[in-house]
């Protein structure tokens, strides 16, 4: 079983305006940084880029106004396993982004991703999917149908606490 992830960001100004350069300007590393992360399996590219293929139709939740930009900032991927999701999400590049969310993201009463556990070896997770599970996480809160961080559950649908002492071993291993 594979651990699914979808996020999902909407700019406070449109895509192409220059208060995003921030955000667009190591959007590239960082998936580079990713694409080499222990514990990454894939990510799904977008059809309108380079790298790779996607998973099925790029579609947003609800909660996406457009405004003329045509996309806003998403995320798909299938990870090993939490912990070492927890690790690159909170470490180096990808952590420096996380913590400047402010400065390009709208502030919205729906979470910032959703993860679940994905048991289909032979199909990888479509962003319709992962749409609905984000939104099903707004509208009832996490279970093991949808998740984050701070309220997971195991592949069993239990709870589950993070290993702290793995991830920090992640860390070290990824500097």
């Amino acid at each position: 079983m594979l651990l699914a992830l979808y996020t999902f960001g909407q700019f406070i100004r449109p895509a192409d305006d220059p208060s995003n350069d921030g955000f667009r300007a190591p959007n590239d590393p960082v998936f580079s940084t990713a694409d080499a992360a222990v514990g990454l399996v894939a990510r799904s590219g977008y059809a309108s880029d380079p790298g790779p293929l996607p998973w099925g139709a790029e579609v947003y939740p609800r909660f996406y106004d457009e405004r003329g930009d045509g996309w806003s900032p998403a995320t798909l991927s299938l990870w090993t396993d939490i912990e070492a999701l927890f690790a690159f999400t909170y470490s180096g590049l990808h952590a420096d982004a996380v913590r400047r969310g402010r400065e390009w993201f709208r502030q919205g009463d729906w979470p910032p991703l959703v993860m679940w556990w994905h048991a289909e070896t032979a199909r990888r997770p479509t962003w319709a999917e992962g749409v609905e599970r984000y939104e099903f996480l707004h509208d009832h809160g996490p279970s093991p149908f949808g998740f984050t961080f701070r309220d997971a559950f195991d592949h069993h649908g239990e709870r589950k606490t993070l290993d702290r002492s793995r991830i920090t071993q992640l860390r070290a291993a990824a500097t």
